[in-house]
């Protein structure tokens, strides 16, 4: 954090008074394949979920994570009345609680220890997921990129909680 710990801007930068709650989980199975909506998902410690295509890949980015208030702002920049979670590509959407605060904090959601790492930018293939205009729709609204510290099981329903 660039402040120093004591100044008022980070303190409420920290401040964090109330849990989010995991929405929908979603795993990638194989590059270009559908989403897989599931109730669960097993994360590995450095790691990523189990099923998903990016699982072992980089540690930065285990799992991505991006708001479900979002959805309706990304359908509305894109020209569609509302849109699916899978079609945004990320692991897991959260209510409840700003993602940009968990950025380079640590969290918890079930049995899992994650930590924010970067802004999980879009990607060029939004374009063919939302249509034109589709990558400038996700932009600032792509979500988190998280590290898993300690494995375990999450759920949809669970809570998410800044530690």
């Amino acid at each position: 954090m660039p402040f120093h710990p004591d100044s008022p801007l980070a303190r409420l930068m920290s401040t964090l008074p109330r849990a989010g709650q995991v929405q929908w989980i979603g795993l990638r199975p194989a590059r270009d394949r559908p989403m897989l909506e599931m109730p669960y998902a097993d994360a590995s410690a450095g790691g990523g979920l189990a099923g998903d295509r990016y699982k072992g890949g980089s540690g930065k980015r285990g799992l991505t994570l991006i708001q479900a208030e979002h959805l309706p702002v990304i359908a509305a920049l894109a020209g569609h009345e509302r849109l699916l979670p899978a079609q945004l590509r990320r692991n897991v959407v959260v209510s409840g609680i700003p993602l940009i605060a968990l950025k380079a904090r640590r969290f918890r959601i079930g049995e899992v220890v994650l930590e924010g790492t970067e802004p999980c930018d879009p990607c060029s293939r939004m374009e063919d997921a939302l249509g034109p205009g589709g990558y400038n729709a996700m932009r600032g609204h792509g979500g988190l990129c998280a590290r898993i510290i300690e494995g375990g099981r999450f759920s949809v329903g669970d809570k998410v909680e800044a530690l």
